[in-house]
């Protein structure tokens, strides 16, 4: 069966052996959730390393990986894309770089993220700009660790980075669209709040409205989850836009994203 009419197991135990041992050499993607945790990152790695000659940056990172606090699937991405970034830094090894951003595998593309967002060398606009080919992947996996890997960055520099993604709002791409709204949520997923939208969710503004009709389920979820996080700090403003909202938009999708950002408010 090929790749793309896998439908993937439902639970760990169920992922045949040959095919857990193709996801730990990056021969294949995954394909669900259950695959993408199920894999062994530090065999990949390895594996990675050795395909490409460069089994010397393997201890430094395992090394790295094991002084962990906490070891996540996320934490341990992280750690390895950093670690990544650290060697071809010293080994002046931007090559390598390239290779792991088209990698066949989700899981290394994952990584590559991270080689952007520890670059303290890029402004935030560059590291945006590269950011944007893994905020298209084709990968869910990829897709979510673009925009965590790089929120921190846009935290810090916050109004720059909805200037610059306010533009991506209308993008051809709904993936793009998608981390614009996504990676700037108040509360967010796995990550740490961004305290100033959350006090001050109409800061959002240039990216929330040219979204509030979108054609793509994808972007209208993470539009209404936008607000419904603004909601629990700042609900008369989430009340108050999607009055608003309705009156200048009377859409299904803006009655969609409207109904999701009031949930909690609705309670």
């Amino acid at each position: 069966m090929t790749e793309s009419k896998r439908k993937g197991a439902k639970s760990i135990k169920e992922i045949p052996k040959e095919l857990l041992d193709q996801l730990n050499r990056g021969e294949i993607e995954t394909v669900n959730l259950v695959e993408w945790l199920a894999v062994d990152q530090r065999i990949l790695l390895e594996n990675l390393l050795i395909q490409h000659e460069r089994k010397k940056y393997l201890t430094p990172i395992l090394i790295e990986i094991e002084s962990l606090k906490k070891q996540t699937v996320n934490t341990i991405n992280e750690s390895i894309g950093s670690g990544l970034f650290d060697q071809v830094t010293k080994q002046n090894d931007s090559d390598f770089l390239q290779k792991i951003s088209m990698h066949q595998s989700d899981l290394v593309r994952c990584w590559a993220t991270y080689t952007i967002s520890k670059n303290s060398c890029l402004t935030i606009k560059q590291m945006l700009q590269k950011i944007q080919t893994f905020a298209a992947d084709k990968h869910f996996g990829v897709r979510e660790i673009a925009w965590l890997s790089v929120r921190q960055n846009i935290a810090i520099n916050l109004e720059e980075s909805i200037t610059i993604l306010s533009e991506w709002t209308t993008n051809a791409d709904q993936n793009i669209r998608r981390f614009a709204s996504e990676a700037t949520r108040p509360r967010g997923v796995w990550c740490e709040h961004i305290e100033m939208l959350k006090q001050n969710p109409e800061l959002g503004l240039p990216i929330l409205e040219p979204l509030k009709s979108d054609k793509a389920k994808y972007v209208q979820d993470s539009v209404g989850n936008w607000l419904n996080d603004a909601s629990k700090t700042q609900p008369e403003f989430v009340k108050k836009l999607c009055m608003r909202w309705e009156k200048v938009s009377d859409t299904k999708e803006t009655k969609y994203i409207t109904k999701k950002a009031m949930r909690t408010i609705n309670k």
